[in-house]
């Protein structure tokens, strides 16, 4: 039986333990944007027809412009992020992958769904690295993944510093950039991710599987296709969500190291914060019904996501009543 795997959400068990309604808690324990890009009408035909090439195309067309894919690079739309991230081995044909961890525990869990080996080992044939990392936000340069010959880039987190996205690197053999498509836009539900690389090393000719031939006939729903390609089109909200973004994450990092947290990295759309005792600190905010992501590998980590604006009171209230200076105290 396939163990649950550590995730944020759950927010179904907190409210089974700690009471209330969903709607009245403040889950923060994804790095999701809390005000998501307004997804207006959609024409009736993308929820009644076969999804068709040219919205495809337009699509395509929208993201290569949007994170400036260099011209030799392919695109290739999927159902989410996570559907790409489950396919990689088989288009890297690797046998043995190098995940510098902490991370994100998707790739280490795909490569070991396909039989492969996960290594301690910087030189085994593959690498994948999260940039930026998540939980702690590093970002990795160009010239430290010089010497992969197979090398995956997961840039989920990396719209809002788009001047720091390794997108380039795509046109070197054997590099896939993974983008994701709900964590800046906030529609984590609409399901779309991206792969770029070169043809052949996504699998067009190349040593591994067709990623697309993998993902099959209509990947992405017709919802999807027309609200991707408006969001990504639309430029000047990008620009305004990441000066917004910027401005809440300080915001947080000031109310969580007035309580005592010491903020250790992150990015604009999570904040990872050092506490003496990262279990008791969710249990005390969870009594406040805000739902926080703690860590099986760290006693004293702890991630937050971004309020939305309706949800500041509520975190700050919850941090008062426990007290001056860290979470002591009693429910």
């Amino acid at each position: 039986m396939t163990q649950p795997r550590d995730h944020g959400g759950g927010l179904d068990a907190a409210v089974g333990r700690y009471g209330g309604s969903r709607t009245s808690w403040v889950d923060l324990s994804t790095g999701i944007n809390p005000v998501p890009y307004p997804v207006g009408p959609i024409e009736d035909g993308a929820w009644t027809a076969l999804p068709d090439q040219a919205a495809m195309e337009r699509l395509l067309t929208a993201a290569r412009s949007f994170w400036k894919v260099p011209a030799e690079a392919r695109i290739i739309a999927a159902p989410g992020a996570s559907a790409l991230i489950a396919r990689m081995p088989h288009v890297t044909g690797a046998d043995r992958v190098y995940i510098p961890g902490p991370t994100y525990n998707e790739h280490a869990a795909a490569f070991r769904a396909a039989s492969r080996e996960v290594s301690d080992d910087a030189a085994a044939p593959a690498r994948v690295v999260v940039h930026p990392n998540n939980p702690d936000g590093r970002m990795w340069l160009a010239d430290e993944l010089a010497d992969c010959s197979t090398c995956i880039i997961d840039e989920s987190f990396c719209d809002i510093a788009p001047s720091a996205s390794l997108v380039n690197l795509a046109t070197r053999p054997g590099t896939i950039v993974l983008k994701s498509f709900g964590k800046f836009w906030g529609l984590a539900g609409l399901r779309l991710g991206f792969a770029i690389g070169l043809p052949e090393t996504l699998g067009f000719g190349g040593p591994g599987e067709s990623l697309a031939d993998m993902l099959g006939p209509w990947a992405v729903s017709g919802p999807g296709l027309e609200v991707g390609a408006r969001a990504l089109e639309d430029t000047a909200w990008a620009s305004d969500t990441r000066n917004r973004l910027a401005l809440d994450a300080q915001r947080l990092d000031d109310l969580l190291v007035g309580r005592g947290a010491r903020v250790v990295g992150g990015t604009d759309l999570f904040r990872l914060y050092e506490v003496d005792d990262a279990a008791h600190w969710q249990d005390r905010l969870a009594h406040g019904h805000v739902w926080s992501r703690i860590f099986p590998y760290s006693d004293t980590w702890l991630r937050l996501g971004l309020p939305a604006p309706d949800q500041w009171d509520q975190l700050e209230a919850t941090l008062a009543a426990c007290g001056p200076s860290g979470l002591a105290g009693t429910a």
